[in-house]
């Protein structure tokens, strides 16, 4: 499998080379809820999505119908017994509702589409599929598990039944407290691992659905089998955040519902029940953060095989049901995406060898051993070593009372055996193995390693002349993707919790990267479901009852991350699903902030001078706290015009406007022209930083501001100073005020603290601090320069929600002789890529179909710029042109654009301040 696929779902590479003119419209992406040909859909009111590929420029749809129907001969038929659109004359291509009757769980619905654009008209046609809409749709199917049976292995369960002769389909429906991985006659029933993803379990318990119809023998006895991991649901080791004392704590527990459709239109379903058979498994212990224990020696070959003897096996326990609701996983399951080979195998001492592998990755280790029964291999993962080679898997931080990061594979004495984790995953890049037979030495391939994370696309890259940015680039791509477990987390070495001002200064980078729009939506839900009775989320999301905490800027993703997912991805549900919520947080933090001054227990973390093993920046944290307040304001005034809420926007403005006089008259010098606060160590640049990058500062000042902030960046050897909340800003700050030349220099240092400092002591992905004491090198956000080098560098950015208006303006061209990224938009694949040689700038932008653009250019007039080797009068999709911060400025729509200019005489294009 590819690591960074271009394409994903049914979508091809889009927009082909040619110019304007007539060419075939293609329908792309055929989407419900963000999922091609979906199998458990669970809306009420499911949103259509599709892509528009020609190569015609300027294309704009003008019309769609949509047509649902019972069968592919209903609709073949043009017999839409389901729901007609009608003929709808509208440009949207995605989130647009269902609007017909009650759908039917567990059935399939076929759609045909019908679009009219101005280059052509097209049709294409798809199916989704509902799940289990409701309690009655669960059928008989009860709660099973262990029940009072206290011991700590992993239960094993299982049932023969009978398929009758033909079988059309087949389809498997599994709700779980904690892990189920399931197989049929003898073979997993997916590839889904970890699965179903974890939420607040009081609240809400995810299912998946599967088509298992070729695994099935038709006229004939079947066998299912069940294993029960514990994740989140049933942890037993205790840890500092008390996932073992969390309200909805209890033994590993399963639902399902096999439903049989046959050919004749009957169906049948085999569900958990009393009848199942149940055993203690090899699995002994599994942990999370700890590891997993297994004997080969217990392990019940064949259990979900018809022929296995399971006489000596108990019947299962009817269980209670875990609180929530039931509902259909939404976002990607967790999958292995890749196995990597050792690189080097070391022995540190005698009876242990280390293996290295290329990168730091999440999963798991398969390791390969022979030797006699009861032989037991112990296996220690960490991220790096210590002095004397071996693996550090320290806890410095005392977070778990028993063990952390490590396996122990116990071994039957059956020649060469193969195992690796199924209920737990680790950070790492460096296994150690102990316990091999006294005198042997392990192969290089013993031990391999998986890469394990949500399967969610890569949908967006960048590439340019400079190695470093290019390695910092991929390494932030990597390390998010280590951290996609259903929630974006924050380690998958040591916490592997879904911390909120993690993923919120995340979100924007994870959307434009990684189709990770449906993730993220459910997370938010996460976040929701911590609310406590005021209206504040805590820390993290999901959370046991932990991290009651006071932190506007971590707080703040309950606003900002729905805003980005409407911004990046065009969701405007997800505001009106949380809008309410919302206004009643930032009201509630807004109330308890006297003068409209803020506080926070959590401010810029990991700035360079702090401990490594993480805290607050040295300085006034009611900064940042007052700062994000106002962010928040500021971004509820936009989500509710985008609601059509008049009145609540008028409220948070002026909301807004207390904050940001609050703000200056506590924090601003006029004097100094800085912002400084009560205790501060010296300067502080992220209080300046977000001063001007939330618009707080007076417009007569920001010149000033910006310039104290670039005197500051030069008398620390062209250094940033920053931490989490000032690292995301710094440099688009320091593009956007007309200091890009101190940006360059920053975003290229190669010493302390700089990623080209982590680069040069031979990083493979992010760390969590600036500091080589780091503790985890797995933590995504410091990485956040990442918005920079698509915004700035490559210059390609969302204006209006969705990507609907798009700006492509590269700002660094003076130090840089190329870049290029694309992203994947909700109208389809928006990319630019730009050269500079000898005073000329070529840029070559790409729009999908839906979307329109301004490309800046850095000429002297127009008449130095020409487009696809014509002048730009002549050129077709040109909308308009007008002069822009010295640079001309070419409005387009669709299509792919080639513009060539000698460069204006500064030899760069200056991004304006947006500000001011």
């Amino acid at each position: 499998m590819f690591r960074h696929s271009l394409c994903f779902l049914a979508l091809v590479c889009l927009m082909p080379s040619a110019s304007a003119g007539d060419a075939p419209v293609q329908l792309q992406a055929l989407n419900v809820e963000a999922k091609h040909e979906p199998l458990a859909i669970d809306e009420a009111h499911p949103r259509f999505s599709w892509i528009i590929a020609t190569a015609s420029r300027d294309t704009v749809q003008k019309s769609y119908r949509l047509r649902v129907a019972s069968s592919a001969e209903n609709l073949a038929n043009d017999k839409d017994d389901v729901w007609d659109s009608g003929r709808i004359a509208s440009v949207q291509s995605f989130g647009i509702e269902y609007r017909g009757p009650a759908l039917h769980s567990s059935t399939r619905y076929y759609w045909k589409l019908q679009v009219e654009t101005s280059a052509g008209a097209a049709t294409s046609r798809s199916f989704f599929e509902t799940g289990l809409l409701d309690a009655r749709a669960w059928g008989a199917s009860v709660w099973i598990g262990k029940g009072a049976h206290a011991s700590l292995e992993a239960p094993l369960l299982r049932r023969v039944f009978h398929v009758d002769a033909g079988l059309r389909q087949a389809r498997l429906y599994v709700a779980a407290g904690g892990y189920a991985d399931v197989s049929l006659n003898g073979r997993p029933a997916s590839n889904a691992v970890l699965s179903p993803d974890f939420t607040n379990y009081d609240k809400r318990v995810l299912y998946t659905a599967t088509d298992v119809t070729a695994l099935l023998k038709a006229n004939a006895p079947n066998a299912i089998g069940l294993q029960l991991g514990r994740g989140f649901f049933g942890l037993t080791n205790p840890d500092v955040w008390h996932w073992e004392r969390a309200p909805w704590h209890a033994e590993p527990r399963v639902r399902a519902v096999l439903r049989l459709s046959y050919a004749d239109g009957h169906h049948d379903d085999v569900v958990t029940d009393g009848s199942w058979k149940l055993a203690d498994g090899p699995t002994l212990l599994d942990d999370l953060y700890g590891g997993e224990t297994y004997d080969a020696r217990r392990a019940s070959d064949g259990f979900d095989s018809v022929g296995f003897d399971d006489r000596a096996w108990r019947n299962a326990s009817i269980v209670t049901a875990p609180k929530g609701q039931l509902v259909a996983q939404r976002e990607q399951p967790i999958r292995v995406i890749e196995t990597m080979h050792a690189i080097a195998v070391t022995q540190p001492r005698a009876g242990l060898f280390v293996y290295a592998f290329p990168r730091v990755i999440a999963g798991w280790a398969t390791i390969a051993a022979q030797g006699v029964a009861g032989t037991t291999i112990v296996a220690h993962y960490g991220e790096k070593l210590l002095p004397d080679g071996t693996v550090d898997d320290r806890d410095e931080h005392h977070y778990f009372e028993h063990g952390f990061q490590t396996d122990r594979f116990t071994l039957a004495g059956k020649g060469v055996e193969r195992w690796h984790a199924r209920f737990s995953y680790k950070g790492f890049r460096y296994v150690q193995i102990e316990g091999w037979s006294a005198g042997a030495t392990p192969w290089r391939s013993a031990v391999s390693a998986q890469v394990v994370h949500t399967d969610a696309a890569v949908i967006g890259h960048f590439s340019s002349a400079n190695p470093l940015l290019d390695w910092i680039h991929a390494a932030t791509v990597d390390t998010m993707l280590d951290n996609l477990y259903g929630i974006p987390t924050d380690t998958p070495m040591y916490e592997k919790n879904g911390w909120t001002g993690d993923g919120m200064l995340g979100a924007d980078m994870f959307l434009r990267n990684i189709d990770s729009g449906e993730l993220l939506a459910k997370w938010v839900q996460d976040i929701e479901d911590t609310r406590t009775p005021d209206g504040a989320p805590l820390l993290i999301a999901p959370n046991p009852g932990w991290g009651t905490g006071r932190a506007p800027p971590w707080h703040a993703a309950y606003v900002l991350v729905p805003w980005s997912l409407y911004m990046q991805r065009g969701d405007r549900r997800v505001l009106a699903t949380h809008g309410e919520g919302m206004t009643k947080y930032v009201d509630m933090e807004f109330a308890r902030s006297p003068g409209g001054i803020a506080d926070t227990d959590l401010g810029d973390w990991v700035s360079p001078e702090t401990d490594p093993g993480g805290e607050n920046a040295p300085e006034d944290r009611r900064v940042a706290a007052t700062a994000y307040l106002y962010r928040m304001a500021t971004t509820m005034v936009d989500v509710e015009q985008a609601l059509g809420n008049a009145s609540q926007a008028r409220h948070f403005s002026d909301m807004s406007k207390q904050v940001r006089e609050a703000f200056n008259r506590a924090f601003f010098d006029a004097t100094a022209g800085i912002y400084r606060g009560v205790g501060d160590r010296g300067y502080r640049q992220t209080h300046n930083l977000l001063a001007l990058a939330f618009d707080l500062a007076p417009p007569a000042q920001r010149t000033r501001i910006a310039a104290a902030l670039a005197a500051d960046v030069r008398t620390r050897g062209d250094h940033l100073d920053t931490g989490a909340l000032g690292t995301k800003i710094v440099l688009p700050v320091l593009t956007a005020t007309g200091h890009e030349n101190i940006a360059w220099k920053v975003a290229t240092q190669l010493t302390f603290p700089s990623w080209g400092f982590w680069r040069a002591n031979g990083a493979t992905s992010l760390w969590e601090h600036w500091k080589l004491a780091a503790r985890s090198r797995g933590h995504y956000f410091l990485g956040t320069i990442d918005d920079w080098l698509y915004g700035d560098v490559a210059g390609l950015r969302p204006l209006e929600p969705g990507w609907q208006k798009i700006e492509i303006h590269p700002a660094m061209t003076a130090w840089l002789e190329h870049a290029a990224a694309d992203t994947l938009t909700p109208y389809g694949r928006a990319s630019v890529s730009w050269t500079r040689r000898d005073g000329t700038l070529n840029i070559t932008a790409e729009i999908p179909v839906g979307a329109s653009a301004v490309v800046h250019v850095p000429a002297r007039d127009v008449s130095a710029i020409t487009e696809s080797g014509a002048s730009l009068s002549r050129a077709a999709g040109i909308h308009g042109m007008h002069a822009c911060g010295g640079d001309v400025c070419i409005e387009t729509g669709s299509g792919r654009y080639a513009f060539r200019a000698s460069m204006n005489g500064s030899g760069r294009s200056i991004r304006p301040d947006p500000r001011g």
